[in-house]
């Protein structure tokens, strides 16, 4: 699958069974996994030429995420879309070929938050590479780990330009 600029914003899909495959648990083990059966995702098309795949999630206990407020599930549980859990793609393969299906509010609260979601994603990925990196970062090294401690941004430096 290959997507164009023109082509492609976002989408709610899943990550083929190649991908799991390659990122097995171990030694990957804070990427998200259901019994035999992947996650649904956000998938967002990044500036810097890689995907940014979030998944959506019935129990969030931090808030490094999009916490959903207007779906019956989310009145139950603390759902959305966890920033902590996201992986990054650069092979196409990786990227399921149909749209996978969610809870209808939360899709709609998605799309009609989708700028805020976007731009929130990215910052999340910037201030992890920019600390990485060691660039300037807001965060001390304390509160670094506290966000970023159980993050899958660990396995994707080679795919976030990052020296390994």
């Amino acid at each position: 699958m290959c997507f164009t600029k023109d082509e492609f914003d976002y989408q709610v899909l899943n990550l083929t069974q190649k991908f799991y495959i390659d990122y097995p648990n171990p030694p990957y083990k804070e990427i998200v996994r259901k019994n035999s059966r992947p996650y649904n995702c956000l998938l967002i098309q990044s500036h810097y030429g890689y995907y940014i795949c979030i998944p959506y999630r019935g129990h969030i206990k931090h808030k490094y995420a999009f916490m959903f407020k207007n779906s019956v599930r989310s009145k139950r549980a603390k759902s959305g879309l966890d920033y902590s859990k996201m992986v990054i793609i650069t092979n196409n393969d990786y990227i399921g070929q149909t749209d996978a299906i969610v809870d209808k509010d939360e899709y709609n609260e998605t799309r009609n938050n989708i700028e805020y979601i976007k731009n929130d994603a990215q910052k999340y990925v910037d201030e992890y590479v920019n600390y990485i990196s060691g660039n300037k970062s807001k965060y001390d090294k304390k509160e670094f780990e506290r966000i970023y401690q159980y993050s899958t941004l660990q396995y994707f430096h080679k795919e976030l330009g990052m020296k390994q």
